[in-house]
């Protein structure tokens, strides 16, 4: 019974470590896809920015 204990233990932790340290591999069309999304997010960050300042410039008026 202490072996078939000590050997699952083993095999969980080998299984576990063994999973849970490889880096996902993206596909070529992966990449470019959160890289367009990436330079969306970024575009739309701009725009907000500059309506936020056009925004602070009429305030004034």
């Amino acid at each position: 019974m202490k072996k078939l204990v000590l050997i699952l233990a083993i095999l969980f932790s080998v299984t576990a470590f063994t999973t849970s340290c490889k880096e996902e591999k993206k596909t070529p069309a992966e990449q470019v896809k959160e890289a367009a999304d990436d330079a969306g997010d970024k575009i739309e960050q701009g725009v907000e920015e500059v309506e936020d300042e056009i925004d602070d410039m009429t305030d004034g008026n």
